[in-house]
């Protein structure tokens, strides 16, 4: 069986990179969980994991600094679609991203760049609709004090 490819495809800037690097750590049918370095060197963070909800349209990350620890968790709002084989998943970023402290504040990004790519015709209203959707999913369950479910994920498995 051929392991699978993720490919990270961003509509802006307009992208579709292969993660190559990533490692698979687990894959089911309801989710993915790989660990990676950071495509580009960052100053804030060096490493961290992800764990792509399949149902739930996020990816929820582990954003580390390079002495290991716990920088955020970052939620990005994303759409999935099989590649040109079963054993390629396309993960579209949707833009909507939320970012969990450790302290506990939250931070909700680039719903500007969301509305821009809507209105250069980038993301149909299908996925406009869903992108809030999920978005709006994401928030309430951190307002009810539910996020543990996605944290569960990630933490089970030591990342």
């Amino acid at each position: 069986m051929d392991t699978l490819k993720i490919y990270r495809k961003r509509l802006i800037p307009q992208e579709c990179i292969l993660l190559k690097d990533d490692i698979l750590v687990e894959q089911t049918p309801e989710r993915i969980i790989t660990r990676w370095k950071t495509l580009k060197p960052k100053a804030e963070f060096d490493h961290g994991s992800s764990c792509y909800f399949l149902d739930r349209g996020v990816k929820v990350s582990k954003f580390y600094r390079e002495d290991g620890s716990l920088l955020y968790w970052y939620c990005d709002i994303v759409e999935y679609s099989e590649g040109a084989s079963p054993q390629e998943l396309i993960v579209t970023d949707l833009l909507a991203d939320v970012i969990l402290y450790p302290s506990g504040r939250m931070k909700v990004m680039d719903l500007d760049e969301l509305a821009d790519a809507f209105e250069r015709g980038l993301l149909t209203a299908d996925q406009m609709t869903r992108c809030l959707r999920h978005l709006n999913d994401l928030l309430m369950l951190i307002d009810r004090d539910k996020f543990d479910k996605f944290q569960a994920c990630l933490d089970a498995k030591g990342l």
